[in-house]
């Protein structure tokens, strides 16, 4: 799978579970932005196994 691919899954995928939690469960943003985080911690630790921790 390419990079793009797994950066776009990382990201959107946390996203979404967070809407979905906040509308289950009444909470406006509050599981929007921890799928945010937790979907930019995804995306550098997709980064990092594949480039950084290869190539250095």
């Amino acid at each position: 799978m390419g990079l793009g691919a797994l950066l776009a899954g990382a990201v959107v995928a946390p996203i979404l579970l967070g809407i979905v939690l906040d509308g289950a469960l009444r909470t406006s943003p509050v599981f929007l932005f921890a799928g945010l985080l937790v979907g930019i911690a995804a995306s550098v630790a997709v980064v990092y196994v594949r480039y950084v921790k290869r190539y250095w």
